[in-house]
């Protein structure tokens, strides 16, 4: 884990942005940066005593870009900016998500590409370091020109204005909680207010968190999978790695990797490998599991290039060219990550969707291989788990429909001139949904797979899946009468969330692979 993350010296990386957004990280800007920002805003101040309009700087915004503002009038203009677009509604968004919007906007003003004072971004690290966080409203952003309601609610706390959490998580007004930390509110001067709030860094925020957690869901599937595929009596020979081989996709070869991995010395499959089985092909739900689960690696790994571009850039608009030009230009459009966070919304619905169906094959005497109907102790008397999987069908029939994609859809803004826009903070916001509802269909699975596990004693398990079933029984208690089911339910779903499953699994497989979650 970073005790500290140094800003401007080199793009951010994923990691060092959960480690910020999550575990509060401190941040350090890098004093070349500084002084790069310094030199920049010289610029930007020289343009400022143009009797030439300059956009931003000396003209208004929008649709009003050729509305020259006098040189009293500006300080106005850039806090009347913020407070107009600070118009977002809606429940509060999470803590993680504001400071991995502030910690990205902190990054393209440290590039000094942006034309803001070091004082601003000097501000912006010491509310990060403060553990303040502007209350920033769920709707408000079309994702272009980039998330300019979330991002006004953060510039109108480094006004000392609007409201705030503070460390404590208590609500308070921006200008209180800036004076108990010792931090002196901003006045904007001539281009600040536009630097703060054209950018993408809401929709990145989002998709750099999504991205650390399917990792681990992701090798969360394979071991629910491979739960499913040992106690259903399915075999592993469908995972060989000559066959995976026929077929180079990359995800594909990793989660065939775990799934043998994670089966390997299994007493459950070594008990029906022999020639009395007469059974030749698993259902899809299980033999198919590393195509689907792979294509959703693969889909990972794309989005993770485009949010490694996306964190090496400099978004604003107008932008100080490194020649010292002030030049408009379209880089704030969302489009880019837009794409890739429907994109990942498809391949989490999916996941979850191959796991309800794994867990409905257990529950189903016809189709699980000599296990008790839904794994009742008593069938008839006791329904075992069959509302679990309702639970588990109800999630991914939402993750359909959240799988519709955002960044299809636009409506014209500001009187026509921003006349297409991404939606990029509407996809984050309903694959941040999707990944929680993948997280209780995961669960759900695990939790079917160890009580099926329990249910085919004598025989043992493979050292992962047994090392799994162990964990779950820390917490939930195996088969037996009917009992109040959600909070075992949410039992597991917290170790999922944590990586505790996947990690359980990892530290038990020969040679151990190296967990990145």
């Amino acid at each position: 884990m970073h005790t500290s993350v140094t800003v401007g010296s080199t793009p951010l990386t994923p990691r060092e942005v959960v480690e910020v957004a999550r575990h509060d990280a401190r941040v350090v800007v890098d004093a070349d940066a500084l002084r790069r920002v310094a030199d920049t805003r010289a610029l930007i101040e020289g343009l400022a005593d143009d009797p030439q309009p300059h956009y931003g700087i000396s003209t208004g915004f929008g649709a009003l870009a050729t509305t020259f503002i006098a040189e009293d009038r500006r300080a106005q203009l850039q806090a009347s900016l913020i407070r107009s677009h600070a118009a977002g509604t809606g429940a509060e968004v999470e803590r993680e998500v504001v400071r991995a919007l502030m910690l990205l906007r902190l990054q393209t003003l440290s590039t000094g590409r942006t034309g803001v004072r070091p004082v601003v971004v000097e501000t912006y690290a010491a509310l990060l370091n403060a553990g303040i966080t502007p209350v920033v409203r769920e709707y408000g952003s079309l994702g272009c020109s980039g998330d300019l309601a979330p991002l006004s609610h953060v510039a109108l706390a480094v006004m000392g204005e609007g409201d705030v959490r503070d460390a404590a998580g208590q609500l308070r007004p921006a200008a209180d909680a800036l004076a108990a930390a010792g931090i002196v509110p901003v006045a904007l001067r001539e281009k600040e207010g536009l630097a703060l709030i054209n950018g993408t860094d809401g929709m990145l925020g989002m998709l750099l968190l999504a991205l650390h957690d399917l990792e681990m869901l992701l090798t969360t599937a394979d071991v629910s999978a491979a739960l499913s595929v040992e106690s259903q009596l399915g075999t592993d020979a469908v995972f060989a790695a000559d066959l995976m081989a026929l077929r180079p996709q990359h995800g594909q070869a990793a989660s065939a990797a775990h799934l043998r991995a994670f089966l390997a010395g299994s007493p459950l499959i070594a008990s029906h490998r022999g020639p009395e089985c007469t059974r030749v092909q698993d259902a899809y739900s299980l033999r198919c599991a590393p195509q689907v689960h792979g294509a959703a690696r693969d889909t990972v790994a794309y989005a993770a290039q485009i949010a490694g571009r996306e964190l090496a850039s400099a978004v604003d608009n107008p932008v100080v060219t490194v020649d010292g030009r002030v030049e408009s230009n379209g880089n704030f459009h969302g489009a880019p990550v837009a794409y890739v966070l429907d994109f990942l919304a498809i391949a989490v619905a999916d996941v979850a969707s191959m796991s309800e169906r794994r867990t409905d094959r257990a529950l189903d005497v016809a189709r699980s291989n000599g296990l008790p109907a839904f794994l009742a102790d008593e069938v008839g008397v006791d329904s075992g788990l069959m509302i679990a999987q309702y639970a588990a069908a109800g999630i991914v029939s939402e993750l359909k429909r959240l799988a519709a994609p955002a960044s299809v859809d636009s409506i014209p803004s500001s009187a026509m001139q921003e006349d297409h826009v991404s939606m990029g903070w509407a996809g984050a916001r309903k694959l941040r949904r999707a990944i929680d509802g993948l997280a209780r269909v995961l669960a759900i699975e695990v939790l079917t797979g160890c009580r099926a596990l329990d249910l085919r004693a004598p025989l043992q398990p493979a050292a992962a899946t047994g090392a799994v079933r162990d964990l779950v029984r820390q917490h939930v208690q195996g088969p037996g009468p009917d009992r109040f089911v959600s909070p075992e339910i949410e039992a597991v779903t917290a170790l999922v969330l944590s990586g505790g499953i996947a990690r359980a699994a990892l530290e038990h497989v020969e040679p151990a692979p190296v967990p990145s979650l």
